[in-house]
């Protein structure tokens, strides 16, 4: 991200957020590799976390991406213990239904506990 971020300082960008979502590694499947956060932090901007699109599996549902929605808490609250600096995460009321990545989004009943649970990780870090 460094080429990027120097990209776009030099630009004149005034805000940029840096994100991992993670990194094709073969059998389709991503990875985060949670050194990104302390490594893209050392650019000088925020860092944030991609948790959904980072459980994908791209082209492993027949034509479009499946996921493993179970894995969001763990990589959210991994990736906060790390040191990034802030989450995106998708949520549906209903993720079979919904247009795009539904087998990655959180179900939205579950999402408050989720932010809850995450929020204690970033306060503890940078307590």
């Amino acid at each position: 991200m460094r080429f990027v971020v120097d990209k776009l300082s030099g630009a004149g960008a005034k805000e940029i957020w840096q994100t991992d979502r993670g990194t094709t590694f073969g059998y389709q499947n991503l990875v985060v590799d949670m050194r990104a956060f302390p490594i893209m932090a050392s650019n000088g901007w925020p860092t944030i976390m991609d948790a959904t699109h980072a459980v994908q599996l791209p082209g492993a549902a027949g034509g479009s991406s499946g996921g493993q929605r179970e894995y969001v808490p763990v990589l959210a609250r991994a990736a906060l213990a790390a040191g990034a600096d802030g989450l995106f995460m998708e949520t549906h009321p209903d993720p079979t239904k919904a247009i795009s990545d539904g087998p990655s989004q959180v179900p939205l009943d579950q999402f408050a506990e989720l932010v809850r649970s995450c929020l204690r990780v970033w306060r503890s870090v940078r307590g």
